[in-house]
């Protein structure tokens, strides 16, 4: 990998992205909408919106991360210029990882906005620190980054992407924790939530939900959700194809 030639993609997806606002805001606007529309769901009960709502302020960015980088990515492979890439001294490597240094950058601004809005603005309640918060909701969209990024190499159309989703996104929604805790399921379905991702991101907020100190636990999982994100980004990079079939 070089330095120079990763910085150089990031900044290229950054300048096209600018140019798709519907993108933008997609990436940005919708998790604090779906936020917003949950805190008046239960609004009587603000309760239930502080006991889901911070699970959710990490769920929501990573589905929406894992949208628009799984169609931008196939969109850049389909139109060629993919190929274009990669027939100059550009990697692999460099290729992924420009594309998740671009995501990712926005994946800050989409976290700071939607940790900002739920903490002082639709007042969600937390004994833990928000920059702890900040933390897991950024390491879950920059998940759902690198998950875009991998799920893409085995699309050939933007509507076979989306159709990732439910095979990618909804287990893990369903066996995260968020509806029941994973210690009460059938033990089967116990032991494949505990090598999802998207377990230990909700364990991650709801330590910080419930604990005011950086916890032992809190670390594990957000360490286990950085690796996972790495993990996958790796091998992003080993199945990134230069055409699509």
């Amino acid at each position: 990998m070089n330095l120079h030639r990763t910085l150089a993609t990031a900044a290229r997806v950054l300048r096209q992205l600018r140019h798709d606002p519907r993108s933008i805001a997609l990436m940005i606007l919708v998790p604090c909408v779906m936020l917003l529309l949950l805190r008046y769901v239960f609004d009587g009960s603000p309760d239930t919106f502080d006991s889901i709502g911070a699970s959710l302020l990490g769920i929501f960015p990573l589905i929406t991360m894992f949208l628009v980088t799984s169609i931008a990515t196939l969109r850049e492979r389909t139109s060629g210029t993919l190929e274009r890439l990669l027939a100059m001294p550009l990697g692999k490597g460099d290729l992924i990882a420009g594309y998740a240094l671009a995501f990712g950058t926005l994946a800050v601004v989409q976290s700071a906005l939607a940790t900002g809005l739920s903490l002082w603005v639709l007042g969600l309640d937390v004994t833990g620190s928000a920059w702890l918060l900040l933390l897991v909701a950024l390491l879950d969209a920059l998940l759902g980054t690198a998950l875009g990024l991998f799920v893409s190499a085995f699309a050939s159309s933007e509507f076979q992407a989306v159709q990732f989703m439910p095979a990618v996104i909804f287990p893990q929604l369903l066996l995260c924790g968020l509806f029941t805790p994973r210690d009460q399921m059938q033990p089967a379905l116990e032991a494949v939530s505990n090598v999802l991702p998207m377990s230990y991101a909700v364990d991650g907020m709801t330590e910080v939900l419930r604990h005011p100190d950086l916890t032992g636990d809190f670390v594990r999982d957000a360490v286990i959700v950085a690796g996972c994100a790495l993990l996958v980004l790796a091998l992003g990079a080993a199945t990134l194809r230069r055409r699509t079939p």
